[in-house]
């Protein structure tokens, strides 16, 4: 539970949630402590922490579940949100008669790897173990549970909503971020995400290269951290770019560090829809995407997709023609369903009626 955009909008809906009513617990594959961990448990949440899912421990894996909910039968909702490995959790959810079993997407592709063929066959378990099936996004449904089930009525869009109020733009905290930055009158491009190669780091920096050229009066700002931080730190000073070049690893104040922004720079190979991206129209952003994206993202009209078969210097010219101004989306975000008070309000409603009804099934 580290602060990425899946997890604080997570915590986004537990915050709100009556917890005298529905209290969540959060099952990690992680050894090591999250950043959200300390405030779950002052908030009357359980953390569980499971072994990293792999090929070569799937034997060990299945029976620690089986083992986990035959230990845990309070459980009325499982709502799982690892893609294609929620077939496994759903699975034991199922055996152990777990009533509400929610399979969600959040992703549309994840690439060619040699762990291509175990991830068919995580989502072609997926069967019917699942009770309801969520995904951020239609081509996200697609991905995880088929053409002809997220095409049917049985498949849920969730907006990534995130807290609209606390991204409305404030030229004070645009100001103070910008001084933090050493920004001064430069512009400012953004980028927040892992350093991952689904987050397509190097070409970012391609793309500010290509844009330093044109405008040597431009700064790079990265916000996050990941295995591929210090290649792309290397990249950075192999290209000149060190010193016109932000690293700010993972931070709590996204919200604010997007006041200081100008514009804000989304080149990945895959996404289901980002709750990054949502964020960023929140603080009144323009954003310029790659077409891999459902255009379902652009939510408020202010993103801009270009195709990752251009080069660099295509995409640095939309960024020079694009418009730098904060405009207030919040109506409209609020409108759309992508507020967390509003989508906290209708989760709260499903899970306490939908597990009271399969409950009386039962």
């Amino acid at each position: 539970m580290n602060r990425g955009g899946l997890e604080t909008m997570l915590m986004n809906y537990y915050r709100q949630m009556d917890r005298t009513k529905i209290q969540f617990d959060f099952m990690v594959h992680r050894e090591e402590s999250g950043h959200y961990d300390e405030e779950i448990l002052n908030l009357g949440g359980n953390i569980y922490k499971m072994p990293q899912i792999r090929p070569g421990n799937y034997k060990k894996y299945f029976k620690l579940l089986d083992d986990f909910f035959l230990l845990h039968s309070e459980y009325r909702v499982v709502h799982s949100h690892i893609n294609e490995n929620s077939s496994f959790v759903i699975r034991a959810a199922n055996k152990a008669g777990v009533p509400c079993r929610i399979a969600h997407s959040h992703l549309s592709d994840l690439g060619l790897d040699l762990k291509l063929p175990f991830r068919i066959y995580a989502r072609n378990v997926m069967k019917d173990h699942p009770t309801e099936y969520f995904a951020c996004s239609q081509k996200a449904g697609e991905w995880l549970f088929g053409k002809q089930l997220a095409n049917s009525e049985k498949v849920t869009v969730l907006n990534n909503a995130v807290d609209v109020n606390q991204f409305k733009f404030n030229q004070v905290v645009r100001n103070q971020i910008r001084k933090e930055i050493n920004a001064g009158e430069k512009l400012v491009i953004g980028h927040i995400g892992r350093f991952n190669k689904q987050k397509n780091h190097e070409f970012l920096l391609d793309i500010f290269k290509s844009l330093h050229k044109k405008n040597p009066n431009s700064l790079l700002v990265l916000v996050g951290d990941g295995h591929l931080r210090a290649t792309i730190e290397k990249k950075a000073k192999q290209l000149d770019l060190s010193p016109h070049v932000r690293f700010l690893g993972v931070r709590e104040n996204i919200s604010e560090l997007m006041q200081g922004f100008d514009l804000f720079l989304f080149p990945s190979l895959f996404e289901g829809l980002p709750v990054v991206l949502v964020e960023a129209q929140a603080a009144g952003l323009s954003c310029i995407i790659s077409d891999s994206i459902t255009k379902e993202s652009n939510v408020t009209g202010r993103i801009d997709f270009c195709s990752l078969k251009e080069q660099a210097n295509v995409w640095a010219d939309k960024i020079l023609t694009s418009s730098y101004d904060h405009k207030d989306t919040s109506k409209i975000l609020r409108e759309k369903g992508y507020d967390t008070a509003t989508m906290a309000d209708w989760l709260y409603d499903f899970y306490m009626n939908r597990a009271l009804a399969l409950r009386k099934q039962a």
